[in-house]
């Protein structure tokens, strides 16, 4: 159980306050995740436990990634010496690169302000250089490209995380938990589970829960021995793992291993692999800036080319193609990239 501060106690009779900071195309169920345990406990406690502001770099309204403008209360000039700081953002937070932003949360963080961030915000943290030396968590569908992107950072694969006066929150519902905790800290595990009851909420996560749907759940098969086999394969896509290294791993031959795999998934072991090593490098390609070379190396490819022809074949695109958002690339790029 976390049991760290997420946010600082500035005294039993005096509200907590939260700038939240809107990153354009911030995802709205984290941002509502996080907010709404505040006013539903300030109804809950019948007084006012919490206050918040919206904020934004230029105080015009900000666009979330389901189409919904918010209006901001202040501009991040207007904001000082805020006590706690909240950075909301969603899509394409890894293209994020505004000095002035970076900026503002440098100073707030030199001034002793509390920084955190949801969903995809960890992003914006860490290019502030604001998560050196802290742990940090960041939506399951980030890790690998911020991993590869930070790699001297700590990220790990938690709901949230909350490190001295850092704290950050994978998204989606993730925020909802982390401020039910915060809220059982502050006031009370009984109020937390009243607040909590007001979401039918039935149980509050801690923040050490899983991101993801167990295995078992997301494939809907139970065999052990397939689910220990798709492990080995998730830890392993960038030193990319024989077939029969696979199979001496979970206790089996490589005919069993196959047999496995072609009852409950209708696949093979090799192309199940496959399929996964290319997600990788798709998320990589889309969320990072990596050279292609190095995606294809992160994604357990030995050969460029290889890489090309096999993302070629799963997505109908070179691995260029998708960095540049094209449908085709013409032949010629393409030839030179086998080249590389």
């Amino acid at each position: 159980m976390q049991t760290a501060a997420m946010y600082k106690d500035v005294g039993e009779d005096k509200p907590e306050h939260i700038s939240l900071f809107l990153i354009p195309q911030f995802s709205m169920i984290a941002f509502t995740s996080l907010l709404e345990p505040l006013r539903l406990a300030n109804q809950v406690a019948e007084r006012t436990l919490y206050t918040w502001e919206l904020i934004s770099r230029d105080g015009l309204p900000v666009m979330a990634s389901n189409g919904i403008e918010i209006t901001p209360n202040s501009t991040a000039t207007e904001v000082v010496r805020p006590t706690n700081v909240v950075v909301c953002s969603g899509v394409d937070a890894h293209i994020y690169n505004d000095a002035l932003t970076f900026g503002y949360l440098r100073r707030w963080a030199r001034e002793g302000t509390q920084m955190g961030a949801i969903c995809t915000g960890a992003h914006i943290l860490a290019h502030a250089g604001l998560l050196n030396g802290y742990r940090c968590t960041i939506h399951w569908a980030n890790l690998d490209s911020f991993s590869e992107e930070f790699p001297d950072i700590d990220v790990r694969a938690e709901l949230y995380e909350i490190d001295r006066d850092r704290f950050t929150c994978a998204g989606g519902t993730a925020a909802l938990d982390m401020m039910l905790n915060e809220v059982g800290r502050k006031h009370g595990s009984d109020f937390a589970g009243a607040v909590s009851e007001q979401f039918m909420h039935e149980r509050i996560r801690e923040g050490n829960d899983n991101q993801r749907l167990p295995l078992q759940a997301r494939l809907r098969v139970s065999h052990p021995k397939l689910i220990k086999a798709i492990s080995e394969m998730e830890k392993n896509t960038e030193e990319a793992l024989s077939r029969d290294e696979i199979a001496r791993r979970v206790g089996l031959s490589r005919r069993q291993l196959e047999r496995l795999f072609s009852r409950y998934l209708s696949t093979s072991p090799a192309r199940y692999y496959l399929k996964l090593r290319l997600n990788r490098a798709r998320k990589l390609l889309t969320q990072t800036t990596m050279p292609v070379t190095e995606v294809a190396f992160a994604s357990g490819f030995t050969s460029a080319s290889h890489f090309s022809k096999c993302y070629r074949d799963m997505f109908g695109k070179t691995p260029r193609a998708e960095r540049r958002g094209l449908d085709m690339i013409d032949e010629e790029e393409d030839a030179d990239y086998a080249e590389e």
